[in-house]
């Protein structure tokens, strides 16, 4: 089978991460906005993975709220953001 390569345009808008300050989405992240995508997101705590992106320029809220999406064009969570999530429910 042939690999199929896709790509996301640069131009796509704000991409939020719920749940940011996570190992595994604190990476994905991180990777996004050094390839140039414009990257925001909201955590329930301000830990080290949050202080480091914020460093970088991300924009993070902690807690999940419903206005943290205002400028988000895409929304990216992973299956430790629980149903009932404010974010994700918007």
């Amino acid at each position: 089978m042939k690999p199929v390569h896709t790509r996301v345009p640069l131009d796509i808008g704000a991409i939020h991460f719920i749940g940011i300050g996570g190992i595994g989405m604190s990476g994905i992240a991180e990777i996004m906005h050094n390839l140039g995508y414009q990257v925001q997101g909201s955590d329930t705590a301000d830990n080290a993975n949050v202080k480091r992106l914020r460093r970088m320029g991300i924009p993070i809220a902690v807690g999940h709220a419903q206005e943290n999406l205002k400028d988000a064009h895409v929304v990216v969570y992973s299956s430790a953001v629980k149903p009932g999530n404010a974010e994700l429910d918007a």
